[in-house]
């Protein structure tokens, strides 16, 4: 049972590590395309400040992913195990195509999926995955609609101003909105990982379900994200970055400030969102301020169908996993 325990610790810090590099892109696609920082520079920027957001933020999101998406008496270590290693599958393989899919959602998919394939459909809180389902879309949508509004008030605050003035005051910005969002990234993709350590615990007789969550956990995992990040994705951060629609210091700072406020909000809620949906809609937003052809729908529809698929393929490799590994 302990040395199970340590596999799934491990496996689990291994994909926030991974969750880390995938979605860098997240928060320095905007300011390494805006030439604000060089990719370097951004991602030791970005990855500090992954590391303090649970300094700022609560642990709802370790909560519902911890207590609030499976049974807790259905969960056991190979449940968890299976889902894990479904994710990181899902997590490399897409990174390797350079597609921005979802690590929350993967994770999700991958831990609902093997609990699924244990004790059936049962074994889940139907409403907590649906709610989770749901902001699949909406996240990027909440992104995309603060984007558009923010970026029509400050193109109205700045419109008796230059645009050589404009663009030198908003790359400064942009350093402040990059690391509002990192802030936003940490606290929702590290707490994921916590969530699933703590699960992990609770089955193997460690803590209970009433137990706070240890600081060891909550430190390993920042850590862990803030590795992953200064690792870079740079597949990814060009998709992210460069393709979907070009942007200006002026943009990037709407797109990353937008992408902060939905974070913060679902964060304090306890939803994990998705993060890559999130900056996608609000750089999806920005661009469509200028018109609707500066956004490359092509580009994007790809985009949503990986966004689509992410969580019941997750839910079936996971579960194809643990009937596998009952055979042991």
């Amino acid at each position: 049972m302990m040395v199970l325990l340590i596999v799934v610790i491990a496996l689990a810090l291994i994909f926030d590590i991974i969750n880390g590099f995938h979605d860098a892109a997240n928060s320095i696609a905007t300011i390494v395309s805006t030439k604000v920082l060089s990719p370097g520079l951004a991602v030791l920027w970005a990855a500090f400040f992954n590391f303090i957001a649970f300094l700022v933020f609560g642990l709802h999101i370790a909560s519902t992913v911890g207590k609030g998406i499976v049974h807790p008496e259905v969960v056991t270590l190979q449940v968890i195990l299976s889902g894990l290693i479904a994710a990181i599958a899902w997590n490399l393989l897409t990174w390797y195509f350079g597609i921005p899919s979802s690590s929350s959602h993967t994770l999700v998919g991958g831990f609902a999926g093997a609990a699924i394939a244990k004790a059936g459909f049962g074994a889940v809180y139907s409403s907590e995955l649906f709610r989770i389902i749901s902001f699949i879309f909406l996240a990027p949508v909440v992104g995309m609609i603060v984007s558009l509004v923010l970026s029509i008030l400050l193109m109205h605050l700045c419109r008796s101003f230059v645009p050589h003035k404009v663009d030198k005051v908003f790359r400064k910005l942009q350093l402040a909105s990059a690391a509002a969002y990192s802030l936003g990234h940490g606290a929702n993709d590290a707490q994921k990982v916590m969530g699933i350590i703590f699960a992990a615990l609770i089955a193997a007789g460690q803590l209970t379900k009433d137990d706070d969550i240890p600081f060891w956990v909550v430190i390993s995992c920042q850590t862990a994200m803030a590795v992953g990040t200064m690792m870079g994705g740079w597949r990814i951060v060009k998709t992210m970055g460069q393709r979907i629609t070009h942007l200006t210091p002026f943009e990037g700072f709407a797109a990353e400030t937008a992408g902060a406020i939905t974070l913060f909000s679902t964060a304090q809620m306890g939803i994990p969102v998705s993060t890559t949906h999130t900056i996608t809609g609000s750089i999806i937003g920005t661009g469509i301020r200028k018109r609707v052809s500066a956004v490359r729908w092509g580009v994007t529809r790809k985009l949503l169908w990986a966004w689509i698929i992410t969580i019941p393929i997750s839910m079936a490799v996971a579960a194809v996993i643990y009937y596998i590994t009952t055979l042991f």
